[in-house]
């Protein structure tokens, strides 16, 4: 019998292979042991984002992403490569949240 946290870690797995939709959301990110500073979240999905990042970010580290009008979201940095963070939130996102997120910040989805 599978846990929630292997269910969840399946579930995210698979959400990592659907398409991000790129777009520019001011945020503030926070690193593990950091303080918090203002970012750019240049794509974002039910299970991560990318966003900008002046600090050097370690794969495993937790961060905390704040998104406007939103409470902070816990994820997990995956990668960093040139000032660019790609994370998995801890929880997915909810699919209602996503979607009105896309319809606020990418010019198309109105």
């Amino acid at each position: 019998m599978q846990s929630a946290i292997d269910r969840y870690q399946f579930a995210a797995q698979e959400d990592r292979c659907s398409p991000r939709t790129r777009l520019e959301i001011p945020a503030q990110l926070r690193a593990s042991g950091g303080r918090a500073f203002q970012t750019i979240v240049h794509d974002l999905s039910i299970s991560g984002f990318s966003a900008r990042s002046i600090n050097r970010m370690h794969v495993g580290q937790l961060c905390w992403l704040t998104l406007p009008n939103m409470s902070s979201m816990q994820a997990e940095i995956i990668w960093w490569e040139d000032c660019l963070a790609g994370c998995a939130f801890s929880e997915l996102m909810s699919p209602i949240v996503h979607e009105n997120l896309l319809k606020q910040f990418v010019p198309h989805a109105r």
